[in-house]
């Protein structure tokens, strides 16, 4: 499954329950790195972020709660979703899946089967 994570076109961004980084996949480093910069593992998610987003995902930490919304940067449409991880049911974190997706996409109802 690791190998899975680690190869797949999403960017996936692991922090433990106080805000620490302590995993990221290839996209995600692709994505977030800064010129120069290697890695993010260890440094507080809330550090990475202005002020605006720095609140949102602290309410998250906070509140354990589930977060997801749709970004345009540089001509391209992403959806981000931020949701908890728990083990054995105790929060340990956030995880953040960041995906490219067209402008316009099909939506579909799905009728349950009687």
């Amino acid at each position: 499954m690791d190998r899975i994570l680690e190869e797949m076109n999403v960017a996936v961004t692991v922090c433990k329950a106080d805000g620490e980084i302590i995993g990221m996949n290839r996209k995600s480093k692709a994505v977030n790195l800064k010129p120069g910069q290697e890695s993010l593992i260890g440094q507080n998610v809330l550090d990475c972020h202005p002020r605006p987003a720095r609140a949102k995902l602290q309410e998250l930490l906070d509140k354990q709660a589930t977060n997801a919304y749709t970004i345009e940067k540089n001509g391209v449409k992403k959806l981000i979703y931020q949701t908890p991880w728990y083990e054995n049911g105790v929060f340990m974190g956030l995880v953040e899946l960041s995906m490219e997706i067209p402008f316009e996409m099909p939506h579909y109802v799905r009728e349950p089967k009687i």
